[in-house]
């Protein structure tokens, strides 16, 4: 959202467990929203203990862990760290009151591996869009919650572009709820700065209506190696030139190369100098705790930590950095806004972007359906998910090579997306399969795929008045993606749920 002083716009709600003067946007820099002094994030990218398996592992929820690494925080003098997994499901008081109380602001990823746009196969479906609401309600209501990305990296090449208008739709669809529940957090989006689609991205996601554009904008960006390279032949003077007049905040997301090792960091200089302050708020150093890419500060082990060749390099970089900036009070911002990206050989998402889903209208379809999957949710095992989107796949590719599959089709380069293309995998390949039951006029076994269709009694005589229908709980009273299961919140299991549904919507596109 553009969030203007005038407004007195906070980035963060006053929260009842921390105390940390929230942030705020205007124009395209970030201030302290009390002191009026502008902030730039000496930042460092924050996930211990991740696991090779598609568990989700929530460090913010973890109280020994946060224990265990707030004095290294503190001691690289980091004042903000980027989270890329957490869950809304635990209790984050004690995490998010530390970092307060170390005055460390918090921008926390939406998605996870498995609950996240698919750059090869995108989908946008309710549960996807409830996931993030209910992260939303868990750390809206801490004061150094200052940013949420709503994706990381989602396309990386010319032909996934696509993605970016389910990215944007999320944009978009989470901005209205925050604004819903009297909230002012911004929300952006964090790009691996490709070379053939970086002007397209960053102007697709700072174009059209105000409520589609995101507040603010990450690069994660490796150009600068060694000591030998310089402000110029590393790139970076090229970057800050794509960012200038620009209207939002930029960050960098994540930096630190480490092709040349031992890293020394000398980019940490030039990014809080004033050959980049007046563009960039800052940055986060990738990463706090040491993995097999070596890129770690921190070396965990159990309840322990120690430092590795980087800790003090980037430490030291760090603390003889002094950025300048200007008051927020004597700040008048003068940034252009950006026109949307043509369609072309480079770039494939439309300004149009896909509806914002809802359980309400895909409820309805399927009580207007007489042939439907026996299946009552989308399977959550490896295997069966497997089993599942093949099977899925074949019903599309059969019926829809014969049938008109609009309804449940969306195709972001055209920008044209059917009523029920925001519907789950399940529920759109009912739609399918009752579509070939209704050409073949009911004829025997024309509702049956193998078994995996069965014929009920449509509730509904029709669905002419499905598309009407809307969440009760809608961020602005037209659209809304919660989870409708009234026990979306008392559990994690509605996690299994949202990454089956995605993993699934990922299956099923492969196959088409």
């Amino acid at each position: 959202m553009r969030i203007s002083i005038a407004s007195a716009a906070l980035v963060g709600l006053a929260s009842q467990v921390a105390a940390i003067d929230p942030l705020v946007i205007k124009g395209s820099k970030v201030f302290n929203s009390k002191t009026g002094e502008q902030f730039f994030a000496k930042g460092i990218d924050y996930q211990p203990d991740i696991l090779s398996t598609n568990q989700i592992r929530d460090p913010l929820a973890d109280k020994a862990a946060c224990s265990r690494d707030l004095p290294f925080l503190k001691d690289l003098g980091v004042n903000a760290i980027r989270v890329y997994q957490t869950e809304p499901y635990g209790n984050h008081d004690d995490c998010m009151k530390m970092l307060a109380d170390a005055g460390i602001y918090v921008m926390l990823d939406l998605s996870t591996p498995t609950e996240t746009i698919i750059r090869d196969s995108p989908a946008y479906d309710a549960n996807l869009l409830g996931y993030y609401q209910r992260k939303i309600d868990a750390f809206g209501k801490y004061d150094n919650t200052f940013a949420f990305l709503a994706g990381n990296e989602v396309a990386n090449a010319a032909n996934n572009t696509d993605a970016s208008a389910f990215v944007k739709a999320v944009v978009r669809d989470t901005k209205a709820y925050i604004k819903s529940k009297g909230l002012s957090i911004a929300v952006g989006y964090a790009t691996n700065d490709d070379a053939s689609i970086r002007w397209q991205m960053q102007t697709y996601f700072d174009c059209g209506p105000a409520e589609e554009r995101a507040d603010f904008y990450g690069l994660n960006n490796y150009e600068w190696c060694g000591d030998k390279a310089t402000f110029e032949t590393s790139g970076y003077a090229n970057i800050v030139k794509n960012y200038t007049d620009w209207d939002i905040p930029v960050f960098m997301t994540e930096y630190g190369c480490n092709a040349i090792r031992p890293r020394t960091f000398p980019e940490v200089a030039a990014i809080y100098s004033n050959k980049m302050t007046d563009t960039f708020s800052g940055g986060f150093v990738y990463e706090y705790v040491e993995e097999p890419n070596k890129y770690g500060l921190v070396k965990i082990s159990g309840s322990s930590g120690s430092k590795t060749e980087d800790y003090d390099n980037f430490k030291k970089a760090l603390a003889a950095v002094n950025p300048k900036g200007v008051k927020m009070s004597s700040y008048s911002p003068s940034g252009k806004e950006q026109s949307c990206p043509d369609i072309s050989n480079d770039w494939i998402a439309s300004s149009t972007l896909p509806p914002t889903p809802s359980n309400a209208t895909c409820d309805c379809m399927m009580k207007s359906l007489s042939c439907v999957s026996k299946l009552d949710a989308v399977p959550t095992s490896d295997s069966e998910l497997k089993t599942f989107g093949e099977t899925v796949g074949s019903i599309f590719g059969t019926v829809c090579g014969t049938i008109d599959c609009g309804d449940v089709s969306a195709d972001a380069k055209s920008g044209k997306y059917g009523k029920y293309s925001g519907c789950n995998a399940l529920q759109r390949v009912s739609w399918v399969m009752d579509a070939w039951y209704k050409n073949e006029r009911g004829v025997d076994g024309s509702c049956d795929f193998d078994g995996f269709a069965t014929v009920t009694s449509p509730e509904l005589s029709s669905d002419s008045k499905c598309s009407d229908q809307k969440d009760s709980n809608s961020a602005d009273g037209s659209s809304s993606g919660s989870n409708s299961d009234s026990s979306e919140n008392t559990t994690s299991g509605a996690a299994s749920v949202v990454a089956s549904s995605a993993l699934a919507a990922a299956a099923l596109a492969a196959l088409l």
